[in-house]
């Protein structure tokens, strides 16, 4: 597990609780999809940079 994947995989956590933290603010649903997709690509990249996948 290198430096980049860690980083990407705490940063889309973060925004995983941003969305739950919106959701219950009760923010506009565009701003809730558009965490959701950022936070989606983050880990998605995170978990594909693992060096577990050689």
């Amino acid at each position: 597990m290198n430096g980049l994947s860690t980083l990407l995989i705490v940063v889309g956590l973060f925004l995983i609780g941003g969305i739950i933290s919106f959701a219950k603010q009760q923010m506009p649903k565009s701003l809730i999809v558009l965490l959701s997709i950022g936070a989606g690509m983050c880990l998605l990249a995170g978990v594909l940079r693992l060096e577990v996948w050689n």
